[in-house]
């Protein structure tokens, strides 16, 4: 038998060759060759941040409480005249000052060199955003985003109990869940008297970064649910492209919003309804006008914009504390008092569900809470004893669009088949059996 000869063809070849010859003893027979081909295959390169990892020692950790940028690099053998001059070449695309306690970083550092030194930071203030504070040779500073991937997928189930139960079930995110009560039918069924047998089905974006770290539901293009024998279609379309207003109809092109949330803040209690003729002990049991309505949640809640508009104050004053306030057409105005700070500044145009401030105790206030106030011609009434208007329905010009659009939505959202359940269990009584 012959050695195997293997060939290297050039510099990084992944493929040699090996030829294998066997020869028979009878010498009457012909000598038969056989060819094997080997695979070589070399390890892939690990790119990161835009870096081939391999080149580096890589070192990965969190900011801990009390460490600065400066701290971080001093404590990997890099230099305050150094690190000063790395600071201010990065001052103007990254606050190195903001750094937040837990957030991940990488030092990308020396290979073959005892000391290790840092050539690179990068930071992660989430999982999609990064900054890189590059020092090789020139220093220079960036910020860039990790590559997202969007998968459809559908999702059909029926409720026995609840909603996230249906989805646990078949492993899909509870986000989804959310996504379905919060955002696309909080005004058409209450998910909180779901009925056993109610169903549904979805097709919705799931989102990935770097094909492989889950980043929840991404959108949901459609939807259907049956509750009480009564259907209700919902599909996603872009009404406002200038100002990226996107909201739910139904097959008919009816809007499914309402003009205004019930509330700005989630999951809160009314403390104080809206009474101009409220006396309070605290002033001598004089009447004291409530002309808002109170919602008590802990500070730091988020408080939303109950519906679209402008934003045309948003300072503090008196005993209203921090406050925005928002127009929202010519007839409507809201405002929200007591905030522990703004989320939005003057002029900002805001979607309804946009996070404009968060729950704090400014101003006269006794307790957390928003004070949400709310105009109709100028006139300070009570949203509860209003009647609101629906959402802005399709325009005439896009109805027709939107028609077209949803027709191949709503035919795969029809062909999608409920999960079949279970057979249950047969008790057989084998006393009957002969």
């Amino acid at each position: 038998m012959e050695r195997a000869r293997i060939k290297r063809l050039g510099k990084k070849c992944l493929v040699a060759f090996a030829t294998i010859s066997l020869f028979y003893s009878c010498k009457d027979e012909p000598k038969e060759v056989i060819s094997e081909e080997i695979a070589i295959v070399e390890p892939e390169e690990t790119i990161e941040f835009g870096f081939n990892l391999d080149d580096y020692v890589v070192k990965r950790d969190t900011i801990q409480k009390g460490d600065s940028f400066g701290q971080i690099l001093e404590r990997n053998n890099i230099g305050y005249p150094d690190i000063f001059q790395i600071a201010e070449v990065a001052k103007d695309t990254f606050d190195i000052r903001k750094l937040q306690v837990g957030k991940p970083y990488t030092l990308l550092c020396t290979k073959g060199d005892s000391l290790e030194k840092p050539r690179c930071f990068i930071y992660q203030p989430n999982k999609e955003e990064y900054v890189v504070i590059n020092f090789q040779d020139s220093i220079h500073a960036y910020t860039s985003k990790k590559p997202i991937t969007f998968v459809e997928k559908e999702v059909a189930g029926v409720i026995t109990s609840n909603i996230s139960e249906a989805l646990d079930n078949q492993n899909v995110s509870v986000r989804l869940a959310y996504k379905l009560a919060d955002e696309i039918y909080p005004w058409t069924i209450d998910f909180r008297r779901l009925q056993k047998g109610d169903r549904f089905k979805v097709i919705y974006t799931d989102k990935y970064i770097d094909d492989s770290i889950y980043a929840g539901v991404a959108d949901v293009k459609a939807a259907y649910f049956e509750h009480n024998n009564e259907p209700f279609y919902a599909f996603q379309f872009e009404t406002d492209s200038l100002k990226g207003i996107t909201d739910y109809f139904n097959e008919e092109a009816k809007n499914l919003r309402r003009a205004f949330l019930q509330a700005p803040v989630k999951f809160s209690r009314i403390s104080s309804r809206y009474n101009l003729k409220r006396r309070i002990a605290y002033y001598g049991n004089k009447i004291r006008p409530h002309r808002g309505t109170d919602f008590a949640a802990p500070i730091g809640t988020p408080i939303l914009a109950t519906a679209n508009g402008t934003v045309i104050e948003s300072t503090r004053r008196g005993g209203n504390g921090k406050f925005v306030k928002i127009r929202h057409n010519a007839t409507y105005q809201t405002q929200y008092l007591h905030m522990k700070a703004q989320n939005v500044k003057k002029g900002d145009f805001v979607k309804q569900g946009d996070v404009i401030g968060w729950i704090g105790m400014t101003g006269n206030t006794g307790g957390p809470h928003v004070c949400y106030r709310f105009w109709k011609n100028g006139k300070e009434v009570d949203p509860f004893k209003q009647k609101l208007p629906e959402a802005e329905p399709i325009s005439d010009s896009l109805k027709a669009e939107y028609l077209k659009f949803i027709k191949p939505l709503k035919g795969q959202l029809d062909n999608i088949q409920y999960k079949a359940e279970p057979l249950e269990d047969i008790i057989i009584d084998t006393n009957l059996i002969s």
